[in-house]
């Protein structure tokens, strides 16, 4: 596989090129939003120039140009992720929302009292929470499936908190905390056969790993636009066929309806029926030019591009005695996510220190408290890799580290694991 040129990959992206605290960005935050190439900043901006206007709701030019710009977008996002059709494609203000739709719209529909939701230790929270708040309103049982304290699933563990009465497994396809890459066909295969529908939250995996909704067998996807070189405010889910159409809509309004009366409503086709009024669909055009460039690029290059480095990095961290490095030792099981702790530091001193040397990591417990509990810590450091970094990156990592820890004098420190 060619390496991937990072250098003329670099030159697309214009925030790449700021100075923070007077060096050069080294921008490590990929698992919190990624940056925007230039084509998807100017094709927002274009959008706004020369296409603006309401979709569906008008005959004009304007807004047939923006509906026929929005639709594309959905055909073109349900080739990448391999969807039967684009009408299985819903669009949200992010995945949380999508997570949450499911919940509404599906749960509250199909789930009655004693039914058991499955969902692991090492969710983040947005697919954590939302099942709370439905298990406590349903009388339903929530039941975790333990993670090791690698930070991996034991696929025998998982199978055996699964059993007749889970109607629901729901579960994180890439861990954002730790970087933990699961072994989501085999998760989902275990969902399926004990009856149970299947929810993968694939924020952390869509960015970076080929997606198949028809191998991949699971009866909903959620994701977001913003990790993978798009805009904000645009989040995906993807769900099986038939349970979009058994399911209720999540929000009611314009848009989303079929007819009206004074008595009562019918609901609109897929996906409109969860797609309730004005979408975000400047953004929504905006996304069709980073879906062109992950394509392009090609996550599989991508992948080992990311793996390369994060091989790197975490042999770079592990050479300063005060740090322990989270997650899986097996690189097989571990991604581009690299959570890490300085002995006796609180995150935020580390993030402090690295944003002095222009190095942006995300620090805390990166909305997974559980599994921050169960790795018997308040929170991480963590730096995470995408395919505009490259070797300078790295430099910038090793001088952050040196600085931190000459600055907090952690020589008598160090050997804490």
């Amino acid at each position: 596989m060619t390496p991937l040129d990072t250098k003329k990959l670099r030159a697309d992206f214009p925030i790449l090129k700021r100075l923070v605290h007077g060096k050069p960005l080294a921008y490590l935050d990929n698992a919190a939003t990624t940056q925007k190439p230039r084509a998807v900043i100017d094709a927002l901006v274009r959008f706004y120039e020369t296409n603006n206007a309401n979709v569906h709701r008008g005959v004009h030019t304007l807004s047939e140009e923006s509906t026929n710009m929005t639709e594309a977008v959905r055909t073109k996002l349900a080739a990448f992720i391999g969807a039967p059709k684009p009408e299985t494609v819903v669009f949200t203000r992010n995945a949380t929302e999508s997570i949450n739709l499911v919940a509404y719209a599906w749960g509250r529909k199909f789930l009655k009292a004693g039914d058991e939701i499955v969902i692991t230790e090492m969710e983040h929270h947005s697919n954590m929470v939302p099942w709370q708040l439905l298990a406590k309103e349903k009388g339903l049982t929530l039941k975790y499936a333990p993670v090791e304290l690698d930070g991996t699933l034991d696929l025998d563990k998982v199978k055996a908190t699964l059993g007749p009465k889970t109607k629901l497994f729901a579960f994180t396809a890439l861990s954002n905390a730790l970087g933990t890459v699961n072994a989501v066909q085999d998760l989902i295969k275990a969902g399926r056969a004990v009856g149970a529908a299947v929810l993968v939250d694939a924020c952390q995996w869509a960015p970076h790993r080929p997606m198949d909704m028809k191998a991949w067998g699971a009866d909903f996807v959620a994701f977001s636009a913003h990790k993978m070189l798009g805009p904000t405010g645009v989040g995906v889910l993807w769900g099986r066929e038939e349970l979009l159409e058994a399911m209720d809509p999540f929000l009611g309004g314009g848009d989303m309806i079929s007819r009206v009366t004074l008595e009562g409503a019918t609901w609109n086709a897929l996906p409109y029926k969860f797609e309730a009024g004005t979408p975000n669909y400047a953004d929504t055009v905006a996304f069709g030019p980073a879906l062109d460039y992950l394509s392009a690029v090609g996550l599989d290059a991508i992948r080992a591009h990311e793996d390369a480095l994060a091989a790197k990095a975490v042999a770079l961290l592990e050479s300063e005695p005060a740090v322990r490095v989270l997650g899986p030792k097996d690189p097989k099981k571990r991604s581009g996510v690299i959570s890490f702790n300085l002995a006796g530091l609180h995150p935020h001193d580390v993030g402090t220190v690295f944003d002095l040397e222009g190095v942006a990591v995300r620090v805390g417990h990166h909305c997974c408290q559980p599994l921050m509990h169960k790795m018997q810590c308040g929170g991480t450091a963590r730096a995470s890799f995408y395919l505009y970094n490259d070797e300078s990156d790295l430099e910038a990592l090793g001088r952050a580290l040196k600085r931190t820890v000459e600055f907090f004098k952690l020589g008598a420190k160090a050997g804490v694991r």
